[in-house]
């Protein structure tokens, strides 16, 4: 049977982020966003680290009773974050864990379904990386390179992730009416790691696929790891400008 209690859910959460400084600390219906996120993946799961770089948010959330370690400022994506945050985590607890999640830390409303739905993905011993995707019916997201796409194989796992829409629907030249011949997949940011794939998956060296979309998850794809995806009722609401925060606390 599997064990909830041997997964550990990770939130990433920079201070210095380009687009809107502070982003964690940030407030959404006069609740700062980390806790918000916390709080929501709590729900799901038995045991929730956040991750920092900066004292601000770390001792935040230390005044907050919200687990925290403080890992190094050198990361360059969330994943390496979140391995660290796993081992610090795991030394301070004396617990290992076999599974590690990495939540968005930017999504206030995340849905605990949504959490438990990417955990049950390793009720097949064999996943190695796990994902979200949600059919796209917005033809504004098939073409928003902001927002990824993903194909997939019969068995479920990832074939390749872009910013353009894939597949090219060769009989239909305009765009907007793509989804009306083809069911076209959005990711969603949330991934799952058997504990000692995400070790490995730190220490590869970056990928051409990698380099030309800016999307990591290729970079594990051409190395030759699989990643199972399964599909998600739930739209997932990120805050990644300040006019996103005006939007979410003032959605009327």
């Amino acid at each position: 049977m599997f064990d909830f209690s041997q997964v550990l859910a990770v939130i990433p959460a920079r201070y210095a982020s380009s687009r809107l400084p502070g982003k964690p600390l940030a407030l959404i219906h006069g609740k700062p966003m980390i806790q918000r996120v916390y709080e929501q993946s709590s729900v799901a799961l038995p045991n929730v680290v956040v991750a920092t770089d900066d004292a601000r948010i770390f001792d935040f959330c230390k005044s907050m009773k919200i687990n925290v370690v403080m890992t190094s400022s050198e990361h360059t994506n969330g994943t390496s974050r979140c391995f660290e945050a796993s081992q610090i985590y795991a030394g301070q607890t004396g617990q290992s864990y076999d599974t590690i999640l990495n939540i968005q830390g930017d999504e206030p409303f995340i849905a605990p379904e949504q959490i438990v739905q990417l955990t049950q993905i390793f009720f097949d011993s064999k996943v190695e990386i796990a994902s979200l995707i949600k059919k796209i019916e917005n033809p504004d997201d098939l073409l928003n390179p902001s927002k990824p796409k993903v194909v997939k194989a019969i068995n479920g796992d990832a074939l390749y992730f872009s910013r353009s829409a894939i597949p090219y629907v060769r009989d239909e030249i305009d765009q907007h009416l793509w989804l009306q011949k083809h069911t076209f997949f959005k990711h969603i940011g949330l991934y799952g790691f058997k504990a000692n794939i995400l070790e490995k998956l730190v220490k590869l060296t970056s990928s051409p696929l990698e380099g030309a979309e800016s999307l990591e998850q290729n970079r594990w794809l051409e190395h030759g790891f699989k990643i199972r995806l399964a599909e998600t009722e739930f739209e997932s609401m990120s805050v990644d400008t300040f006019e996103d925060l005006v939007k979410i606390n003032n959605p009327d």
